[in-house]
């Protein structure tokens, strides 16, 4: 497992939390009344965002600034 620093975790971090977020909403969905087009939404945008690539990216120094 690869190491990130803080700035890249947060943003793993909060991807998970959406991803989450968005597949609770889904099975709650499917004990309700079926929306073909909500359900629909709702796996395109999980797939939208389990597919984002969160690259770390390495922390460069330049003139005392962190470059990231």
């Amino acid at each position: 497992m690869a190491n990130f620093c803080e700035h890249c975790e947060g943003q793993r971090f909060d991807r998970a939390q959406v991803l989450r977020a968005l597949r609770q909403l889904q099975r709650e969905r499917r004990t309700k009344q079926r929306d073909k087009k909500l359900d629909e939404a709702l796996a395109l945008a999980i797939r939208t965002v389990a597919g984002l690539e969160l690259p770390h990216l390495e922390i460069e120094y330049v003139s005392g600034d962190v470059v990231h």
